[in-house]
């Protein structure tokens, strides 16, 4: 609320103006004067009392004074000289602005009488205000789109000033896209635009700052610039597709490369910007689903990296298509291509393959014969891929490259078959890579056989006993060839090898089976026609051409006791009548001799003599004669008597050693006579059991025995010299071994048969001294240390094998002495024979058991 002091001295204040106003219409002039603006202190404006026509002295008694409107203290009054000056700072704009016309109004009041005067002073306007823009930077935004001489209206600038000070122009800084345009609608007004005289492009120039001066017509002029007036932001628009930094992308990328490992990054850039930059990369629609299995690319930094499995042998090379599109409207795209080279690692283990493999290898091959043809591959390259071979060393192969990856497997040595009929041959093949790999393989090379053996016997011959009156086509024996060949070529066939036996042909006595070897004797043999059999058997092989070998056999046909004793008549021409025997005869004197042989041989024809019954002496007394065991001499066993007979009848049995032994009897006839010389015995022999005559018989016991000593000393001195030459090491005192004898021997006292290369031994038993009965000998055996006395000793030590016979019968049946029950044969033999004397039977050919 407006109090009511307030409201009195507004009143107040009317009433004064409005006789104020009435006094100077009244009696009051008008006076002008002028200044300009921004005169500085003290600046003489107008002798203000002389042109009001006030005395100077008047001033101060008449009070003075004056007053301004609106102006304050700008001008000042001079009381002493009555000059109007300027008091104070006068501007122009701030006192009238924009107006044209600018004065201050000043009241003059003077008392006494009381006058106002009005003066009006005339403010001059001076270019003392530059150009101002309503801003110091004014920003545009155009699109780079904008179609040319598309206008751009800007806002000029202000000039305090006013007249000609405030006239402005215009200046634009030099720009290829803009130019400005000023239009003048008035004196004073301007209508100011930017002309675009050139495509914007955002990617080439993203931003144009222009200056734009705007210049005043006052003198002096005055400027007004405006720094980085105008920048122009040139807006974006997708008109530019995201390019690459590279069209073509190359990148080595080994195999086997794990999962996630980068292969590339490709970088695609856009000149646009915002949503319009902003790229996507995604795999070309083209791309193959085996290449999308096997690389993954980021969609928003580009990255390539592995997720699946890179096989050099299977793909070496990748080529990815890769684009990238970016978010505009419409959006744009560019697309790279981004080639993959797989780089090869040693991954892959050489390949063999066997072909053409030709089997089997003839064992005559000769050098230089392709067995197989063996290729060789590696999936891998380079030196991982190059693949070497090697075989199995000292093997009479070897492999030759023939050409690439190619290797021939040929024969290198000699093959044989017999020796060795394959080999198990390793390659090997190893390729380059580091570290390297290799694999095997294994060719089994089958050698063949051909006929290049031979049959070949154990020995080069057999000694073979056999028992005279054999049944017809018995087998005697088995001939063995074994041939070092195969299959045809190692099946043997035998045959005999035809010769003549006296005037029979060999085939008429024996034959061989021509696929077991067995021989057979195909009629009885008889000794006392055929002693020894010699001939060979032929072994052949089936192979082309065949090869053969032959054996020779031996076939000593043994004794048996088919021959009873023979009595030998008394030569001629002596006759048979009877033996006259002087009565004076002492004892021990040969009066008769009864002479026998036998067609067996050994034992067999051992004979032994002894008096029948007939013999004795009448009344139990005792017998005047007695006959020889082995001699067969009748001879008296003491001096004759008158009691004796004048004609005696002996009875002499004659008994060979056979089993069963075969006898012969002999009567002889004695005439007892008295006196005379001691006449030369005779004899009268009686032959057979019903012999009814006598015969003189001539006496060649005398001979036999001769021979029989002469033939004994040569084979006993042969046996010395041989032994010496075979035995000249001696073994150790009392070594008894076996030695290579062909003897069969039937007595020390009797006949004795020898076949060839024959030689006595002697039997010695570790438990007694060396018996003399029994005759042995080893076929085709080492010779045998010399005992002391010339004959070979056979030792039986305790602790070797035993061969046990009980009982004379038993023990003759197998060609032992009664005496040797205990007798050791040695190991080392591998076969003995042996000749009873006591039991005059023979083994052939027999190996002894430890049972």
């Amino acid at each position: 609320m407006v109090s009511p002091k307030s409201r009195d001295g507004e009143v107040r204040r009317l009433l004064l103006s409005l006789l104020l106003l009435a006094a100077w219409e009244a009696g009051s002039s008008q006076v002008r004067y002028s200044v300009p603006e921004e005169a500085k202190h003290g600046t003489f404006v107008g002798r203000i009392a002389q042109d009001l026509g006030l005395e100077l002295a008047e001033l101060v008694p008449r009070l003075f004074r004056m007053a301004s409107k609106g102006g304050g203290d700008l001008l000042e009054v001079n009381l002493q000289n009555g000059i109007l000056f300027v008091n104070s700072r006068i501007d122009r704009e701030e006192l009238c602005g924009r107006s044209l016309e600018c004065s201050i109004h000043l009241e003059v009041i003077v008392e006494r009488p009381l006058q106002v005067f009005h003066v009006e002073v005339e403010v001059k306007d001076i270019n003392d205000n530059p150009p101002v823009f309503p801003g110091t930077q004014k920003t545009l935004f155009m699109a780079e789109s904008r179609p040319l001489d598309s206008r751009f209206p800007l806002e000029g600038a202000s000039d305090a000033d006013i007249g000609v000070n405030a006239l402005l122009s215009y200046k634009l800084s030099s720009s290829e896209f803009f130019f400005l345009d000023v239009q003048t609608n008035d004196e004073l007004s301007q209508a100011l635009s930017l002309v675009l005289r050139k495509s914007l492009d955002r990617e080439e120039t993203a931003e144009i700052n222009l200056l734009l001066v705007a210049t005043d017509g006052g003198k002096p002029e005055l400027t007004g610039t405006v720094q980085l007036l105008i920048k122009i932001t040139v807006l974006d628009v997708n008109d530019n597709a995201p390019e690459f930094e590279s069209t073509v992308y190359r990148v080595r990328l080994f195999e086997n490369a794990p999962n996630g490992t980068l292969v590339v990054i490709v970088n695609a850039s856009d000149l646009d910007e915002g949503v319009n930059k902003d790229i996507v990369y995604s795999f070309n629609t083209d791309t193959s689903a085996d290449t999308r299995s096997k690389f993954h690319l980021d969609p928003v930094n580009g990255y390539i990296s592995v997720k699946g499995s890179i096989d050099f042998e299977s793909t070496k090379l990748y080529e990815i298509q890769v684009e990238a599109t970016d978010k505009g409207n419409p959006p744009m795209a560019d697309h790279c291509t981004v080639l993959v080279e797989i780089l090869d690692t040693n991954d892959n283990v050489p390949e063999l393959v066997i072909k053409s493999l030709s089997l089997p290898i003839l064992e005559d091959a000769p050098l230089g014969t392709v067995i197989a043809l063996i290729s060789v591959s590696d999936r891998d390259s380079g030196a991982n891929g190059q693949v070497t071979c090697t075989l199995t060393h000292h093997v009479p192969f070897k492999l030759v490259s023939t050409f690439k990856n190619y290797y021939s497997l040929v024969l290198d040595g000699t093959l044989d078959r017999e020796s060795v009929a394959s080999y198990e041959l390793v390659v090997t093949a190893r390729d380059g890579g580091s570290p390297s790999l290799w694999a095997t393989a294994s060719v089994s090379v089958e050698v063949g056989d051909v006929n290049d053996n031979a049959p070949v016997f154990a020995q080069p011959e057999y000694t073979v006993f056999v028992k005279e009156n054999n049944a017809p086509g018995c087998h005697i024996f088995t001939v063995s060839a074994r041939d070092a060949d195969a299959q045809e070529n190692a099946r043997v066939a035998y045959s005999l090898v035809e010769r003549r036996v006296g005037e029979r042909a060999l085939s008429s006595y024996v034959s061989v089976h021509a696929e077991s070897g067995q021989v057979f004797a195909l009629q009885p043999l008889d000794r006392e026609e055929l002693e020894l059999l010699q001939f060979r058997v032929s072994a052949r092989d089936a192979g082309a051409p065949p090869l053969g070998s032959n054996v020779t056999l031996q076939v000593f046909v043994l004794d048996e006791n088919d021959n009873a004793p023979a009595l030998l008549p008394p030569p001629p021409p002596s006759p048979w009548p009877p033996q006259r025997v002087a009565r004076w005869v002492g004892a021990g004197q040969v009066v008769a001799k009864v002479r026998a042989v036998d067609a067996d041989s050994g034992y067999n024809a051992w004979l032994s003599y002894e008096l029948q019954e007939e013999a004795a002496a009448p009344g139990g007394a005792r017998s005047a004669f007695r006959v020889g065991l082995y001699t067969g001499e009748i001879s008296t066993t003491r001096a004759l008597d008158e009691a004796d007979a004048a004609r005696q009848r002996l009875l002499v049995l004659v008994k060979d050693h056979g089993e069963p032994a075969l006898t012969a009897t002999a009567t002889v006839l004695l005439w007892l006579e008295e006196g005379g010389a001691a006449p030369k015995a005779s004899s009268r022999l009686v032959v057979g059991p019903a012999a009814a005559a006598e015969a003189a018989l001539v006496d060649v016991h005398v001979y036999l025995v001769v021979a029989i000593c002469a033939v004994s000393s040569l084979l006993v001195l042969t046996l010395l010299v041989y032994t010496a030459l075979r035995c000249s090491a001696p073994r150790g005192e009392g070594a008894c071994v076996p030695g290579p004898a062909r003897l069969v021997c039937s007595s020390a006292v009797g006949s004795w048969a020898s076949s060839p290369r024959r030689r006595r031994q002697r039997v010695c038993s570790g438990e007694g001294p060396p018996k003399a009965d029994l005759m042995a000998f080893s076929p085709s055996l080492p010779p045998g240390p010399i005992s002391g006395d010339g004959e070979e000793e056979v030792h039986a030590e305790a602790d070797l094998p035993r061969c046990h016979c009980s009982g004379l019968g038993h023990c003759c049946g197998m060609g032992l002495s009664p005496g040797l029950e205990n007798f050791t044969c040695q190991p080392a033999w591998p076969k003995q024979i042996v000749f009873d004397l006591n039991c005059g039977v023979l083994i052939s050919a027999q190996y002894f058991s430890s049972s």
